[in-house]
């Protein structure tokens, strides 16, 4: 049985919101938007890689990205995750990592 993750308590958390935050690493990230769908705190979006992150990648790396329609996510609400990990289980491509905010 999933736990549905807009159901769960603050017990379930493991940290105050802006203390850890996803971290997307955009050479993996496909935009397939399962962290999307199991964050309870909507920190997540899924739009177009922007022009200096795609700048970044390799040559196989853009051509599968070209493939996956250009799409991969980003935390625009990275203050508001609580840690809870959703997000690092869900993602296929083992894109995501919590780390500790600068």
């Amino acid at each position: 049985m999933r736990l549905n993750p807009k159901s769960r308590r603050k017990s379930d958390y493991k940290q105050s919101p802006g203390v850890l935050m996803p971290i997307v690493n955009v050479k993996r990230c496909e935009g397939k938007g399962d962290c999307l769908t199991v964050c309870p705190e909507n920190v997540f979006e899924i739009r177009t890689i922007d022009a200096a992150d795609f700048d970044d990648l390799n040559l196989l790396q853009k051509f599968k990205l070209r493939v996956h329609g250009m799409q991969v996510a980003y935390t625009p609400n990275a203050d508001a995750c609580r840690a809870c990990g959703l997000c690092v289980t869900a993602c296929p491509e083992k894109a995501i990592t919590l780390g500790r905010k600068n």
